[in-house]
């Protein structure tokens, strides 16, 4: 498979596991009640923060369980004054930090930036999805469009690209440039194709598309259209091949090479309810009657016009109506945009992710449809810029709420800062770091669970017959000895236990079944 090579390629390409894991600190909450320190345990989350670090520091709760993710990263088109800012350790790259990625011709490693800050990214929200059920959806445009799809035939597999989506994000024409530039791209990648064709939902009828169906009969059950009646013949039965006759007479039976698509007592059953039609001179060859209400939607395409899910001068009119138009983006995509996305591939309680979350458009898109369909989908998302709170949360914040303008969704969020690394740099544990916090990474690493809450002081939980102790104190050397060992009331095949030191011998380790984990040296990094 070709692949794509860049300066620094070498160096980031195992980067994310460089990146080092910072908890969440949630600042405050929001719902029905409004703003509020109390934590409403919602499930919903707007984090602050470098996406890069905040993807590290999901992963012990979400690793392997994002059903749908969205991502609208810099098209690097050198108009939008991003900087590569990611510490990684070559001389090389560090020349890089706190420049402004330039222009084309005047930049010339904007591309071997771009690929840099993207790659690491990729790999962590690769590792976020669904193993089964996850599909990624990422917007760009003609500028890295090529560069894009090199690496995610990398990072995801080429043989796990389920399409490009080309959006119409225009609907006037402009003559500034040689070729008007009316549209963008969404590539689309799945973690397994056979999945994704079962989950993948049909897409709303518009008006144009329903247009074929008609009632020129004043039929009771409403509009209708004519299916034709016939199918390869390659694997039919003896069954599919029969003499059909019209109401005048005529007899028919299937074209050479096709059947027809029913066995012959489907046929009757249809033709008995009056769900054939034989044209309107009841004499031409059987289609069966498909009722406009009977449709659910449409198989999507891959292109996606503006009439459909909108355009950005709707978008920015979007933003304006609920935040007013002191607020400026300049390519801001339409909620509808994204309600497609979230339409076409989730269920009522999937996890939506957004590491470059803007505006805050998918929490927008997320509430939507949750109050459609009554569903209860959360959303994550992630962004570093300073109008995280003053746009994108309050965005949110207003959408849930409602205004004069517009019916509130209802819901809630919790907004996150991202907190201190766990473990310092010489790779001790972070004493600022709040025991709870640092039980939960432990558990997770032992078993990619999610730590149950008890009341115990030192046992996490009992997974696949092992049960696990952190014996863990800020302000003192714990021992693993008998005294310890005394205190254990859980019945389970196997112990692993962390501890400062352990007095016990080898022997009466393997005697009561337990592995010795030493703090910090033997706590796994991410």
């Amino acid at each position: 498979m070709p692949t794509l090579n860049w300066i620094g390629k070498e160096k980031v390409i195992n980067h994310h596991l460089d990146v080092p894991y910072r908890v969440l600190d949630r600042k405050y909450s929001f719902d029905e009640n409004g703003q509020h320190k109390e934590d409403n345990v919602s499930e919903n989350k707007i984090i602050r923060g470098d996406n890069l670090e905040a993807l590290k520091a999901l992963l012990p709760q979400y690793e392997g369980k994002v059903k749908c993710i969205y991502i609208d990263p810099p098209y690097n088109t050198g108009e939008e004054k991003w900087i590569y800012n990611d510490n990684v350790n070559d001389y090389k790259l560090k020349k890089w930090l706190g420049e402004v990625v330039g222009k084309e011709g005047e930049d010339l490693s904007r591309h071997d930036k771009w690929l840099c800050m993207m790659y690491p990214r990729l790999k962590l929200l690769h590792k976020l999805l669904d193993k089964i059920n996850g599909v990624i959806f990422i917007s760009i445009d003609e500028n890295e469009f090529a560069n894009l799809k090199l690496i995610c035939n990398e990072i995801f597999g080429s043989n796990k690209h389920i399409a490009t989506i080309a959006w119409q994000k225009r609907y006037s024409r402009e003559n500034r440039e040689a070729i008007g530039d009316a549209h963008e791209y969404i590539l689309i990648y799945a973690m397994d194709k056979k999945q994704f064709k079962e989950n993948r939902h049909l897409v709303p009828m518009n008006e144009k598309q329903a247009k074929v169906y008609k009632n020129s009969n004043n039929d009771p059950k409403g509009r209708w259209r004519p299916i034709p009646m016939t199918a390869q013949a390659g694997h039919a039965t003896k069954d599919q091949f029969y003499p059909i006759v019209a109401p005048k007479g005529e007899i028919h039976y299937p074209p050479e090479g096709r059947c027809w698509s029913m066995m012959e007592d489907t046929f009757n059953e249809l033709l008995s309810q009056g769900r054939i039609y034989f044209g309107k001179n009841e004499n031409s060859q059987p289609n069966v009657i498909r009722y406009l209400s009977e449709v659910d939607g449409v198989v999507p395409w891959t292109w996606w016009p503006h009439e459909e899910v909108g355009h950005t001068d709707g978008a920015k009119k979007e933003i304006y109506s609920i935040l007013g138009k002191k607020v400026a983006f300049d390519t801001p995509k339409p909620v509808t945009l994204i309600m497609r996305i979230i339409q076409m591939i989730t269920d009522k309680n999937d996890i939506i992710l957004d590491s470059f979350a803007g505006t805050g458009t998918t929490a927008h898109a997320v509430l939507n449809i949750n109050k459609a369909d009554e569903g209860n989908r959360k959303f994550i998302l992630v962004e570093m810029e300073d109008y995280v709170e003053s746009i994108t949360a309050e965005r949110v914040k207003r959408i849930i709420n409602g205004s004069s303008d517009f019916e509130g969704t209802g819901g809630s969020f919790s907004f996150y800062d991202l907190g201190e690394p766990l473990l310092t740099e010489n790779q001790n544990l972070n004493e600022n770091i709040s025991v709870d916090k640092i039980r939960e990474y432990i558990y997770f690493m032992e078993t990619k669970a999610i730590l149950p809450r008890n009341n115990e002081k030192y046992y996490l939980d009992t997974y696949n017959n092992t049960a696990y102790y952190f014996f863990y104190e800020k302000d003192k050397v714990t021992t693993l000895n008998y005294e310890f060992l005394k205190t254990i009331k859980v019945t389970a095949e196997n112990y692993v236990i962390y501890s400062d030191i352990c007095s016990l011998s080898e022997d009466e380790l393997l005697k009561y079944h337990i592995t010795f984990k030493k703090i910090p040296r033997d706590i796994a990094r991410l």
